[in-house]
């Protein structure tokens, strides 16, 4: 029988992980910080287990694969972003807005806060939820979709309206999101702005419409686009 030191790797990385106090809420921590400072092509098993200090078989009691993983870091992010619901306060409403949209402008705006805090995991939010099969885990993730689904029918709407309502209103969030977080700029340094969106780059015959108008895209809309855009997403839905 094998002695201590001749255990299999396996056993030896297990011991590592429980002597470490490793737990998956740690291991979830630990990969979500990874993607912020490095991005998602850094994430692996490997790479994790030497964040932690451990060998990468450890990790497997916590993420059964890389794939496991990933949805973990997803539902790290809805739960920050429920962690945000519970102290943010809600937007500034006008006199008569209901209740049910003055709500989801204030999960839109926390939604957007999380994902500007992590900006390399926002691929993940609109590539990994909608595989999710419906009654699976993250618990956070269906907590989410079932907060966003109640204020729906409180709005008045139906199941089939309810559905397409949802669909837009995070398709919009994540869409407007990534936009805001993709670079703009050809040369931060170059004090004029033509040159520093790169528009010497352009074919003024082919694209003047474009030349003419990168500068308006390349302002930020920050939250008050989102609400915009947000309102009239809401108007479509609910207006009779």
């Amino acid at each position: 029988m094998a002695n201590g030191s001749e255990a299999d790797p396996a056993h030896r990385a297990v011991d590592s992980a429980r002597l470490g106090g490793l737990n998956r809420e740690r291991v979830r921590a630990a990969a979500l910080d990874l993607v912020d400072r490095e991005g998602l092509p850094a994430l692996s098993m490997r790479r994790l287990g030497t964040e932690l200090g451990v060998e990468a078989m450890a990790l497997y009691r916590y993420a059964v694969s890389k794939e496991a993983l990933l949805d973990g870091v997803v539902e790290s992010l809805y739960r920050e972003l429920e962690e945000r619901l519970l102290t943010a306060p809600g937007p500034a409403t006008t006199p008569g807005m209901p209740v049910w949209r003055a709500e989801l402008h204030r999960i839109a705006r926390a939604t957007y806060d999380t994902c500007h805090a992590h900006p390399h995991a926002v691929p993940l939010l609109a590539t990994r939820v909608p595989a999710i099969p419906p009654a699976w885990p993250p618990a956070a993730v269906l907590r989410d979709h079932e907060r966003v689904l109640r204020l729906l029918r409180e709005a008045g709407l139906d199941d089939v309206r309810s559905a397409a309502a949802f669909q837009a209103f995070t398709a919009w969030i994540l869409g407007y999101v990534s936009v805001q977080l993709r670079p703009t700029v050809d040369d931060p340094d170059e004090p004029d702005p033509a040159l520093r969106l790169g528009l010497h780059r352009l074919s003024a015959q082919e694209m003047p419409t474009l030349r003419e108008t990168a500068t308006a895209l390349a302002k930020r809309g920050g939250p008050d686009g989102l609400a915009v855009g947000l309102d009239a997403l809401l108007d479509r839905f609910t207006r009779g």
